[in-house]
């Protein structure tokens, strides 16, 4: 008997659970796999054994299908941090103890880098112990878009588009008075800007779009700032800016410090929002005009009514490459997207070795940027513009999109 374990881990997204869907798709048509599991809450529900039997909670193509449009993690999700291998391996025993127990032959991991980090371990310590019927994969997923080895990431496109239809109708709003007025939109991103960038496909139909858009990776300047929208206030009444929650000074040191706790997750990274704040209270005090500051926050991760089409395909895509890849007996691999072309748009989906993705962050190049370190190029807008086509189709129930949960 041969079972497969499926888990999702990190932040939620539009497109997690369309990957979840693939593993279940390539699973059921191969007919190598007997029980299909899903652990809840990641690789701590793992440990804790707290599994649901995929096949009963998806029996039909319309459960497939809702589970594709349904935002968040299915499964649920963690941020857990599993133990350094060579200071402590029980856990890594315990895991394996727990797959003989339940005949687990194939375990695929869905999650951002932190999630790859588990996988990067696990399937390290089955090398190490000679365990060899058991397959450990990974499948990317995050809205940050920073994993190395992909060309995107699944979750990205549908946050993309979120992203670029909300500032498009951003500036149809702040156009409205004809009084000086700044509007000012974090972005998440901790280290890389390809959300904030995403702002930018706001002028795709025409219209202007953000003024002005500053991700993390150049230095950010707070007097360089102010001059920038003092030039733009010279022109236009209303002036509505994009920038990544990450920003940070020519000393490394993130805006939002100034605002925050200094708390960090599982993993040390810092809680970093409230960017926008600061440099609204900037704003009003050496401008003085009417100035908001706007956190687009959770809503920019899982709005599934407006995902990508092209988003859920490749999330969908990729978790059948994932599980067809452990399969064949593959182990310690990421699937990923290659991009072939920008236009007309083609990828192919292929494995990457885990061991290079895990710990990695995958920033926006500075071509991407323009030289004054406030807008995007036209290389952006070729990279972004292919992953936010098509609507994915949404079934709804009494007026409002159907979902579904696992557990």
């Amino acid at each position: 008997m041969k079972n497969l374990l499926v888990a999702q881990s990190g932040g939620p997204t539009a497109a997690i659970n369309a990957t979840v869907a693939g593993v279940i798709t390539a699973a059921m048509a191969s007919g190598e796999v007997d029980e299909i599991w899903g652990a809840v809450n990641g690789i701590k529900g793992v440990l804790e054994e707290r599994f649901v039997n995929l096949r009963e909670q998806i029996s039909n193509t319309q459960d497939l299908d809702v589970l594709c449009q349904t935002p968040a993690a299915a499964l649920g999700s963690c941020r857990f941090k599993l133990k350094n291998i060579k200071e402590d391996s029980s856990q890594f025993e315990e895991i394996i103890r727990i797959f003989r127990k339940h005949e687990i032959a194939y375990f695929i991991y869905a999650g951002g880098n932190d999630s790859m980090d588990t996988v990067d371990k696990l399937s390290a310590y089955c090398k190490e112990q000679g365990i060899t019927d058991i397959s450990v994969m990974g499948a990317p997923k995050t809205i940050d878009n920073d994993l190395v080895g992909t060309d995107h990431c699944p979750g990205f496109g549908s946050a993309a588009k979120y992203i670029g239809t909300t500032f498009a109708e951003l500036e149809r709003d702040c156009h409205v008075y004809d009084t000086k007025a700044v509007t000012i939109v974090e972005v998440m991103g901790r280290n890389a800007g390809w959300l904030t960038a995403a702002s930018a496909l706001a002028r795709n139909n025409g219209g202007p779009g953000p003024n002005l858009i500053y991700l993390c990776e150049p230095e950010f300047s707070v007097e360089g700032f102010l001059r920038d929208v003092k030039k733009e206030l010279e022109s236009h009444d209303s002036v509505l800016v994009a920038i990544s929650e990450g920003i940070k000074d020519a000393n490394g040191v993130y805006v939002s410090e100034q605002v925050q706790s200094g708390a960090v997750d599982t993993f040390g990274h810092s809680y970093i929002a409230g960017s926008a704040r600061v440099l609204e209270d900037a704003v009003r005090t050496e401008i003085g005009c009417k100035v908001r500051s706007i956190e687009l926050n959770l809503m920019q991760r899982c709005a599934s009514h407006i995902a990508s089409a092209v988003d859920i395909q490749e999330s969908r895509m990729l978790g059948m490459t994932a599980c067809q890849m452990a399969l064949e007996g593959k182990s310690g691999l990421m699937a990923a997207v290659e991009r072939v072309s920008d236009a007309p748009y083609e990828v192919r989906f292929v494995g990457v070795p885990v061991s290079q993705v895990s710990n990695q962050e995958k920033k926006v190049p500075r071509d991407f940027i323009n030289e004054a370190g406030n807008d995007v190029t036209e290389k952006m807008m070729a990279y972004l513009n292919p992953l936010i086509q098509g609507e994915a189709p949404v079934i709804y129930e009494n007026g409002i999109p159907k979902h579904v949960s696992l557990y």
